[in-house]
């Protein structure tokens, strides 16, 4: 070796490349300006010899091997060599070009790092991860990864046959990030991260931050592509934005993509559960996914997890890629084109999300440099003990930016409509699953974990100001107050919680014998004591239907099918009248027999059964009622929309209640009848005077009923009834929920002020006799008058005075008092103008305290 080489060298530096424990090999590889020259250095193991090639004189400079190892270097006599490239002769005779990753700078930024460390790069996954990009005009991957507590990492692959010496990351500063431009790298290589610490033998880890990894059962990562999707959504997104949720129907279709439908297996069994060739494409099922849904009444799919999870029981639940769409069926792409397409067909798309626990499998997140990174180091605080996994840290910011950041990337980079927290009451109790002693109090003796409860309200408050449009979810078991609501109010900031008080009370109703319902009433009125503590949906989730529960309609006790689906469609019927949203599980809508399995599709082929096709029929024609009438979810978090009838009937098992909005007209009218007994005439007290009328029962012949109920239109009486003055009589059904639309006969009685003229006294005393059903849409009988006097000459207007004096004379006088008062001063008014009046005046209302100068 020649000696002014020798001499150059840094021997310590070269021996932690050797041993691959240099946290920055920059520092020594690469090229590096000495004094009258410049030292190009390079550790290229199993290259048989190495050439510095000067990209702009095409000098080249042959390396010498000064470390058996794989250590080259070249001592070269100018100031400034310009870019370069190596030639590497490798021990197998190939030769290839290929850019120093060395020669390049950082591509993280100190202010990126920063916000990081601090817990607020709300985009972080554009920094950290694997990222294809051009730098100085050369193509090649930046990767970058979070391990504070590493000795030395390296990106592997099978570019470097997988040997972490080739290519070791640099640390950036004390921020815990490493970070390596690898030039020539492309979309769609697999990579790994090889940690080394000072405890252990260098292990391999995925990427927290990868895009996209391979089909289980392997577990790298894979760079993705860094081409733009092209949307085609934007209307969707601006109608989102400008729309609350609480106002519109919200009726959810909750999914398995595996197991919705499923392809005929290919090859062996071990072989297709290997490649996946029982799943379909997220761009196949899109279409056959969103026709059903449209067709069946449905405004959103909520997807269990399909974040990235090695195990298929989990369901996607044991997340091991917060950023990644599971490769079981396709690329980010294919999935950006599902969520494209859902939205082409104007179904939104909620996303199941689990921030509560990790796996701990060797190759993912669990001491991922070898310490506790991204759960507590106390088991106490790190352990979930009843589902084996791992518990995040929280109060740590960079664990905290990684799952806010998470949050966002479904929703900025797929566009996804919500988020379901799963596991939410696992994160908010320090004894969640514990026994005493098995736990560590917050600083102030309490079972409160405190910081999640920041942490959530952190990711709350950010999406609110982000992510205008899109729902947050809180699967939240327990009482915990102030679940949804502003985090101003001291709320943890989710928009809707999903009412497992009421899934569970209401599920424990109907699976009683009914004939023994009547001491378990309590458990279907309760949940309106506190309907409206928070925004509710009402779940009917796959938790619901599996680990031997059975199904939905296996919980209905019946001695035969037909009573069972009876019970289970009065159920149905009983939940889209109850405030709140509404969330259903596949297979569920048809009344699957078995209950659900990941491992086999639903079980499409019972609808050539009527029993089934019938249930089918019922859900759909059920949802359809539910988003045509707003009374069902204008108000589901306003106590005026709801009001109970009868809610005391328990020896009967029947409660009879109303939804409704401001317009009276809106109001339906809810008969349940959860007992197998039916009755006739029964009575029912009704809001107000009026026609009501049966417009869907549970019981009709086209949903496998007997065909029973009110054909005909019912006129109250005035006759006294659960507490109200007017009530109609009905034929109730076995088993069955009836609904009513309601039309008042009476205009809503309102209290009066002084009026002002005594025209306009007299106009609303006759509008309390005037029947409301024909009041015209556009106005009252006084705005008529006012419209007729415009447009008539002098002689009218006095015609048309005496005609309202006449009606102040004749107060309390019916439609048809009206009629005729229109039909005089029709007799010398202009045709059309008398027309007009006499046509109005008997549809019109005239509103109490409503000014009109048609009075006058």
């Amino acid at each position: 070796m020649d000696g002014k080489l020798y001499d150059l060298m840094d021997w310590k530096a070269i021996e932690e490349i050797t041993y691959s424990e240099s946290s920055d090999p920059h520092r020594i590889l690469g090229a590096h300006r000495k004094k009258k020259g410049t030292l190009v250095q390079a550790y290229l193991p199993t290259a048989r010899g190495i050439s510095v090639c000067l990209n702009g004189s095409r000098k080249k400079y042959p390396m010498e091997l000064v470390d058996e190892s794989g250590f080259f270097a070249v001592f070269i006599p100018l100031a400034d060599i310009g870019t370069y490239h190596y030639e590497v002769l490798f021990d197998n005779g190939t030769l290839c070009d290929m850019c120093d990753p060395y020669a390049f700078p950082a591509q993280i930024k100190d202010g990126d790092l920063k916000k990081f460390s601090a817990g607020t790069h709300y985009e972080i996954w554009k920094i950290l991860g694997a990222h294809p990009k051009i730098v100085d005009g050369v193509d090649g991957v930046d990767f970058a990864v979070w391990a504070p507590c590493a000795m030395r990492v390296s990106v592997v692959g099978d570019f470097n046959l997988w040997d972490g010496r080739r290519h070791q990351m640099r640390r950036l500063g004390d921020s815990g990030v490493f970070e390596l431009f690898i030039p020539g790298l492309k979309a769609g290589d697999l990579y790994k991260f090889e940690i080394k610490n000072h405890n252990s033998a260098p292990f391999l880890k995925a990427d927290p931050y990868a895009n996209q990894t391979e089909m289980r059962p392997k577990t790298a990562s894979v760079v993705c592509g860094a081409d733009p999707f092209h949307w085609t959504d934007d209307k969707w997104m601006m109608e989102r934005k400008r729309h609350s949720q609480d106002e519109l129907p919200m009726a959810v279709y909750e999914v398995h993509l595996g197991s919705w439908k499923r392809k005929e297996a290919e090859g062996s069994e071990e072989e297709s559960a290997y490649l996946g060739a029982e799943f379909y494409n997220y761009r196949e099922i899109a279409h056959d996914l969103a026709a059903y849904v449209r067709d069946m009444g449905y405004t959103h799919v909520e997807l269990l997890p399909v974040m990235e999870h090695p195990l298929d029981a989990s369901w996607g639940y044991q997340t091991t890629g917060y950023y990644a769409p599971t490769s079981r069926f396709g690329t980010p792409d294919d999935f950006r084109y599902f969520i494209n397409y859902m939205h082409s067909k104007g179904i939104g798309v909620i996303l199941d999300w689990v921030p509560a626990h990790f796996p701990r499998d060797a190759w993912g997140m669990a001491q991922f440099d070898g310490t506790c990174v991204y759960e507590h180091a106390d088991p106490r605080q790190g352990c979930h003990p009843d589902w084996g996994t791992l518990i995040f840290n929280y109060g740590r910011p960079q664990v905290s930016n990684f799952l806010i950041g998470s949050a966002l990337y479904w929703t900025e980079e797929f566009h996804a409509d919500g988020l379901r927290f799963d596991a939410v009451a696992s994160m908010l109790y320090l004894d969640y699953g514990r026994k005493p002693g098995e736990w560590v109090a917050n600083i102030y003796g309490g079972n409160e974990n405190l910081e999640a409860v920041e942490f959530l309200k952190h990711l709350n408050s950010i999406f609110r100001e982000r992510e205008k449009g899109v729902v947050l979810i809180a699967e939240e078991s327990t009482a915990w107050p102030n679940v949804t609501g502003d985090v101003k109010e001291n709320s943890l900031g989710f928009h809707y919680k999903w009412n497992m008080g009421w899934m569970n009370d209401f599920l424990r109703y109907m699976q009683c014998d009914p004939y023994f319902r009547h001491s378990q009433y309590n458990d279907l009125t309760f949940s309106m004591i506190y309907a409206y503590s928070e925004k509710f949906i009402l779940p009917l989730s796959h938790d619901e239907v599996v680990h031997g529960k059975g199904s939905l309609v296996n919980k209905m006790p019946g001695a035969t099918l037909e009573e069972k689906y009876a019970e289970l469609r009065a159920a149905y019927g009983f939940m889209i009248g109850h405030p709140g949203k509404k969330l259903l599980f596949m297979g569920q809508e048809f009344g699957q027999m078995d209950e659900w399995s990941e491992e086999h599709s639903l079980q499409w082929d019972l609808l050539e059964y009527p029993i089934h096709k019938n249930t089918q029929n019922y859900v759909r024609d059920l949802n359809k009622l539910y988003r045509k009438h707003s009374a069902l979810w204008e108000k589901d978090f306003d106590s005026d929309g709801f009001e109970w009838i009868n809610c005391m009937d328990a020896e009967q098992n029947i409660v009879v209640f109303i939804r409704k909005t401001d317009d009276p007209a809106e109001t339906l009218l809810f008969v349940c009848n959860f007992a197998p007994v039916a009755h006739k005439k029964f009575r029912v007290g009704v809001p107000f005077a009026g026609k009501f009328k049966e417009i869907f029962g549970s019981e009709d012949a086209r949903y496998g009923g007997p065909g029973l109920g009110n054909t005909r239109v019912k006129t109250s009486k005035k006759e006294a009834w659960n507490g109200r003055e007017d009530s109609i009589e009905v034929d109730v059904p076995e088993l069955a929920v009836m609904i009513f639309s309601c039309t008042p006969t009476e205009a809503p009685k309102k209290t009066s002020g002084r009026t002002k003229k005594s025209g306009e006294k007299a106009a609303a005393e006759a509008a309390d006799t005037m029947p409301k059903q024909e009041a015209a849409d556009d106005g009252s009988a006084a705005d008529v008058i006012l419209a007729t006097v415009e447009s008539a000459t002098d002689t009218v207007q006095k015609k048309v005075k005496k005609a309202a004096d006449k009606v102040a004379e004749t107060a309390k006088k019916k439609a048809a008092d009206a009629g005729k008062t229109a039909d005089r001063i029709a007799g010398t008014a202009k045709k059309k103008a008398a027309d007009k009046i006499a046509q109005k005046a008997k549809k019109s209302v005239i509103r109490e305290n409503e000014e009109s100068d048609g009075a006058k």
